[in-house]
């Protein structure tokens, strides 16, 4: 695992960087690759937030525990649009998303949309205390020596990254690095 990490710290930094230089130069936002992986930037048609015909069926054959130690079966969340987030307490750019994350998931819970925080590398003892600073109002995953869920969604390179999944259990937007608010509840509202 500490392996994986120092590429993971390096990945999300120059992820990081390359946001943060291209909104400073007129880009319309930060990266998503929808399906297979094609990438598509702003405003965009594939941006939108519809899933692509061709995007692959996501992989919801886990149980994981959460930091409360209760299991969770991800399959549990078909017919929902559930937003899987790959973070960790050491990572900037999740601190800045995860209230965005608290406040949608407030927003359209009742409308069927879902969170899961999946914690790459953070012990419970961490996670914990994180999860009551940052009001995380959905459920946090322990990813801790998971590392076959981060390859069937991945890969996984560097933190954050959110995955959409429809309703129907495909994989239709793959965020790499920061979104936006307004960025998530546009592709959010498309899905429902």
């Amino acid at each position: 695992m500490a392996r994986r990490l120092r590429p993971a710290t390096l990945a999300s930094l120059v992820l990081l960087f390359t946001v943060v230089a291209s909104a400073g130069c007129g880009a319309a936002g930060p990266k998503t690759a929808e399906g297979e992986g094609a990438s598509a930037a702003g405003a965009t048609p594939a941006s939108t937030g519809k899933c692509d015909a061709k995007a692959k069926p996501a992989n919801m054959d886990f149980t994981l525990k959460d930091m409360d130690g209760r299991d969770v079966r991800l399959s549990d969340y078909a017919g929902k649009v559930v937003l899987l987030n790959f973070w960790a307490t050491w990572c900037g750019p999740c601190k800045y998303e995860i209230p965005m994350f608290v406040e949608l998931q407030s927003k359209y819970a009742s409308q069927g949309v879902t969170f899961l925080g999946f914690s790459v590398d953070d012990p419970v003892d961490k996670l914990v205390p994180f999860a009551k600073e940052y009001k995380i109002n959905y459920p946090v995953l322990v990813g801790l020596g998971r590392e076959e869920v981060q390859d069937a969604f991945g890969p996984i390179w560097g933190v954050p990254v959110t995955i959409m999944i429809s309703r129907d259990g495909r994989i239709c937007k793959r965020h790499m690095g920061i979104g936006t608010k307004e960025q998530f509840e546009a592709e959010i509202k498309a899905l429902l």
